[in-house]
């Protein structure tokens, strides 16, 4: 036996009010968008029929809202049909209310008065002719249907909303007077609050781009690009931001849908590097979710992300070809994204090889700049490594690269992908050290006994320490990471703790190499350095050695373990104890 599916209202009601629309506020959207489509179902057979809505806030007519519109309105069957069944799309369509990517195709739009109303009303003149036909429905799910012939005379529909009594707040003026507004300022058809004419029909962004986007975003864009999307009738504005954001920062753009505001926090309509962009477009095509609040993630939202992507980043050639200045401008302020885009996109990486500036040892500059003075792009991955090994390369002589921020590897591998392997290779620490001066060998061997002095405080530290000759004589010494060191030491921390066969394992991948994970590099030219290859006691040598070392850590700028921040102290205290002990 079938059976059909009861539908409980009540249900339905508290279904759109907290889980389908964000507030009570989309009633307003929603009986708007109906009074325009009965308006624009009219003109599909009479041209030049009128088009207007008019509202009358709660206070203006008494204690009721109404809403009135001169569209096609409805017949006693039509009625039945329309208002009083869910899901009836197809019935909506014979009638001329097809709505391709709208609300109402699901048939809860005017439930949505439901939020704010205890009860609605609706008198309906169709232009089909016949007598007007009045329908009550409130929220337990009664409703009547009967003919007034004398209730409206014009064709057309009127709602009136007999507001909940804690709801009369989204029915006064003002809220009104801003909601219809908000959403409806850019529709083709008059609609009034009270006296007050809301629309203007026009498309705010076409004549003066920039000044809207002021008044949009609150700061006055960078620059303004027109986009366009015939295929699902997109037209509107990108508006580049005169200030960088956070890569993570949620793209928000402004989307109309056939003139009416689906929100201005609106996401997924651009690539993810394009965060520094921010759109304010009007479609006719675009498919939005069933609370009309946000886009459906479909094939045709993906064509047009890919779409307005690809009108941004031409902007961005043609900057870079037209107006060096302004491409300068625009890379100090969003040269995260920009890098981003370049790691896939070819032009835009000559763009960022030409304007970008990068940190290097001659000082910020392009990588087209360094490359044209060095010949090749000598990189460092890591930004304190950089700092670190910075002024001894420049000492000696060698060109070295920041790579160590976001996005910097990539393009370096980009750059290597379409220029060949020489022009661009990763430098080690250690090909730093093999460029640095061998000292005096007497100082050498004098260094060297002391450091057999200063033996437990080295292997306290897992640290090996190495005399040599280099600029800048200021610097007493430099630390250094044995990569293949610190695997190993990784490899065996982890192997005291499983089982006989994953040590072995872990064992054997990892190669013999030194057992200290770390370099003390002592520069002999320094003062210190040399006072130390004469001292005596061995005590204070330890204590030199320690202070060293912890120099060069905070050098560095790593991470400092327990035991460094304990020898920080020791030393710093123990000097200081050394310094004022033979003073009264």
């Amino acid at each position: 036996m079938a059976h059909t599916f009861g539908v409980d209202l009540r249900g339905i009601i508290d279904l759109l009010s907290h889980h389908l629309y964000s507030s009570p506020r989309v009633y307003a959207r929603e009986l708007l968008q109906n009074a325009v489509d009965a308006i624009t179902a009219r003109r599909a057979l009479q041209p030049d029929a009128p088009g207007e809505v008019v509202i009358e806030p709660v206070g203006s007519s008494g204690g009721t809202f109404r809403i009135s519109d001169t569209g096609l309105g409805l017949t006693e069957r039509e009625v039945h049909d329309l208002l009083s069944t869910l899901g009836r799309t197809s019935k909506r369509d014979d009638l001329g209310f097809a709505r391709q990517g709208f609300l109402g195709q699901f048939g809860v739009g005017l439930l949505s008065a439901f939020l704010v109303a205890d009860r609605i009303r609706l008198v309906s003149r169709s232009v089909k002719g016949g007598p007007a036909v009045r329908w009550t429905a409130d929220a337990a799910g009664n409703y009547e249907v009967e003919v007034d012939d004398d209730a409206r005379a014009d064709v057309g529909t009127t709602i009136e909303l007999v507001p909940h009594r804690d709801s009369e707040h989204w029915l006064e003026h003002e809220v009104v007077k801003a909601l219809v507004t908000e959403y409806g300022e850019l529709l083709p058809v008059t609609v009034r609050v009270g006296d007050e004419v809301v629309t203007h029909g026009d498309l705010p962004w076409v004549e003066d781009a920039l000044s809207y986007g002021e008044r949009v975003l609150g700061v006055r864009p960078f620059d303004a690009i027109p986009v366009e999307v015939p295929t699902v009738g997109l037209r509107g504005v990108a508006y580049v931001l005169p200030r960088g954001v956070h890569p993570g920062a949620r793209q928000s753009h402004r989307v109309y849908l056939k003139r009416m505001l689906v929100g201005d926090a609106i996401e997924g309509l651009l690539p993810e590097w394009a965060y520094f962009v921010r759109c304010v477009v009007d479609s006719t095509s675009l498919r939005p979710t069933a609370s009309r609040e946000s886009l459906y993630q479909d094939e045709t939202l993906l064509a047009v992300r890919e779409e307005l992507g690809r009108q941004v980043r031409d902007w961005l050639v043609r900057l870079d070809a037209t107006d060096p200045d302004r491409t300068r401008a625009l890379l100090d302020a969003h040269h995260l994204g920009i890098k981003s885009l370049a790691r896939v996109d070819d032009e835009m990486l000559r763009l960022v090889e030409r304007w970008l500036p990068f940190e290097t040892t001659d000082g910020p500059q392009s990588l087209r700049q360094f490359r044209r003075k060095h010949g090749v792009i000598a990189h460092v991955p890591d930004v304190d490594e950089f700092r670190q090994l910075a002024p001894v390369a420049h000492a000696q002589g060698m060109g070295l690269v920041n790579a160590g921020y976001a996005y910097d590897a990539e393009i370096m591998e980009r750059l290597i992908a379409l220029d060949g392997p020489t022009t661009a290779r990763r430098v080690a620490p250690s090909e730093v050290l093999a460029a640095l001066g061998d000292p005096d060998p007497e100082l050498e061997r004098a260094l060297r006994e002391r450091f057999t002095l200063a033996e437990d405080v080295l292997e306290r530290h897992d640290c090996e320490a190495v005399p040599r000759d280099f600029d800048p004589g200021s610097l007493p010494a430099l630390l250094v990471t044995n990569a293949d060191a610190e695997r190993k030491r990784d490899a065996q921390q982890v192997g005291e703790q499983a089982d006989p066969l994953w040590a072995e394992l872990l064992g054997s991948l990892v190669e013999s190499t030194s057992d200290a994970a770390q370099r003390l590099v002592l520069n002999c030219r320094n003062p210190l350095v040399r006072r130390l290859a004469q001292l005596t006691d061995p005590a204070l040598v330890e204590l030199t050695v320690e202070s060293l070392y912890v120099h060069a850590l905070l050098q560095a700028r790593r991470p400092m373990r327990p035991k460094d921040t304990a020898a920080l102290n020791r030393s710093f205290l123990e000097l200081l104890d050394r310094a004022v002990g033979d003073h009264p």
